[in-house]
């Protein structure tokens, strides 16, 4: 990896990213010749126009996509033709990985050592991994009689929709891309309007791959605009979505008062991580406490946003936590040696910001950070904070912060734990860290939550689903579970007499 300021900031002045629209396998530009400007949070620096599109460049997309799924160009293919053109894009990914990670990192402000080392490459990983399940999605057949055959199908849906978030857009874009399209659909992807270049390019790399013209389109723009076009329209079979509570609630309605088409949601978190009086490594659970929460300054759905301890080590605990967190280097998003960047706009800051203060209203303390970060001029940086002696009906202890924010709760019992932990409308993720294995295993069966870590944080793999309990959403993303969001089960019944003797 390149590893001075100098030579991403050279690259970053070099960079002349594209902002068209990207469907029926060609940019194009917004069928109005509407723009918008971003800037990026690491310095406030204007980027390349962006295509503001809306609802007549999503129809123009859906029936792009619409006709390729059609003429068969791909859902009829060969399975492991689909997937040879898959890996191919992979190698394309990864041959790309350094400009696909300065684009993100331009545009969220994540540090490019982060951008490099995990989302790149993440991307990569989750596309090969359906490009190897193209081949290997079986058919079934169901026990019947000797004069019956019962075939089961997995079929494809037709035309899918996804909307992705900003915070880690190639990821995400790929854990709904890869499977979407090792089935053989085709697919309208939506990007966040902060976060679309990266997801521009892929596209582009695909095609260069040799995926046909319609098979994969990408429509940036706003949600009010873009957004509620590609969920209300009504040749588009499922929409996948990734983002807030409320605004998935929004998607529902949209999809119900449309065609009802099939909806998956990966929506908020308050993940909570459980401390117990009997940790045997305090140090390891406050520096996986601190990079939960963090990493990303904050922004990933599944932070551990609430640190629930025993009142025997909830005070050493919060100084460990602070400890880790004074060690990481603020610094400017692309410095190599930069460990936590920029939040995503302002906009983000402030809301940040808002809560910090609503704590110190709410009667709780500040325990470390707190404070605005002027990292870099004219960025967005707000610095790690640790909060404490929150009361237990604190919206901040309830509400989904999405900043580098912590705060810690203390408990005298595992039970009053577990009753704190699942005191919260949302059930993303959690963590339990204890040396006793008997009450982590009974603890996480009570946990209402899509993954449960035990002492550990933030372990993750293509093989495992990923998503969430009550209002964190529901359909799982990763592993082949991520299937069923894309694809019908038909049964095809045959009727086979017997041959005359």
């Amino acid at each position: 990896m390149p590893d001075t300021l100098q030579y991403w900031l050279d690259k970053a002045a070099a960079a002349a990213p594209d902002g068209r629209a990207f469907y029926a396998g060609a940019p194009t530009a917004a069928l109005n010749g509407a723009t918008f400007t971003r800037t990026s949070p690491i310095d406030g620096r204007t980027l390349a126009p962006m295509a503001r599109c809306g609802p007549p460049d999503i129809d123009a997309a859906v029936k792009s996509a619409q006709h390729a799924f059609d003429t068969g160009v791909w859902r009829d293919r060969a399975p492991e033709d689909r997937k040879a053109v898959m890996l191919e894009w992979v190698r394309l990914v990864r041959a790309h990985a350094n400009e696909l990670a300065l684009l993100e990192t331009l545009e969220v402000g994540k540090p490019i050592s982060d951008t490099l080392a995990v989302d790149a490459p993440g991307c990569a990983n989750a596309l090969q991994y359906y490009a190897e399940l193209a081949d290997k999605i079986y058919d079934e057949i169901a026990p019947t009689g000797a004069c019956d055959q019962a075939l089961i199908k997995r079929e494809p849906l037709g035309v899918v929709g996804a909307i992705v978030p900003w915070n880690y857009p190639l990821i995400i874009a790929a854990w709904k891309i890869g499977p979407a399209l090792a089935l053989g659909n085709s697919m309208v992807l939506k990007p966040a309007e902060q976060s679309s270049f990266a997801s521009l390019l892929l596209v582009r790399l695909a095609h260069e791959a040799g995926l046909p013209p319609g098979v994969l389109n990408i429509v940036p723009g706003f949600g009010a605009e873009a957004g509620e076009a590609l969920v209300s329209h009504n040749n588009v079979a499922a929409i996948a979505f990734t983002g807030s509570t409320a605004t998935g609630r929004r998607i529902m309605a949209g999809a119900a008062a449309s065609n009802l088409k099939r909806v998956a949601l990966e929506l908020g978190g308050k993940s909570a991580q459980i401390v117990l009086d009997d940790c045997a490594d305090l140090d390891a659970a406050a520096s996986a406490i601190a990079w939960s929460i963090f990493y990303n300054a904050g922004q990933t759905c599944h932070a551990g946003s609430r640190v629930i301890a025993q009142r025997g080590v909830a005070a050493p605990l919060a100084e460990k936590v602070a400890a880790v967190a004074a060690s990481l280097k603020r610094g400017h998003p692309l410095d190599p040696t930069t460990q936590i960047g920029a939040l995503v706009d302002a906009r983000q800051k402030q809301k940040v910001a808002s809560y910090v203060a609503l704590a110190r209203e709410e009667g709780g303390a500040i325990a470390y950070g707190g404070d605005d970060a002027d990292v870099v001029a004219g960025g967005q940086y707000f610095e790690p904070t640790i909060l404490a002696k929150l009361p237990p009906h604190s919206r901040v202890l309830r509400e989904e912060i999405f900043g580098p924010v912590v705060s810690i709760i203390e408990v005298d019992t595992p039970a009053q734990a577990l009753a704190v932990a699942e005191d919260s409308e949302y059930g993303l993720a959690a963590s339990i860290w204890t040396s006793d294995m008997n009450r982590a295993h009974h603890m996480s069966r009570a946990l209402r939550a899509g993954t449960v870590w035990v002492n550990t944080y933030d372990k993750s793999s293509m093989a495992t689903p990923f998503g969430g309990f009550k209002q964190s959403g529901f359909g799982r993303d990763r592993s082949h579970h991520a299937l069923d969001k894309y694809s019908d089960l038909k049964t095809i019944w045959t009727h086979l007499p017997r041959p005359a003797a």
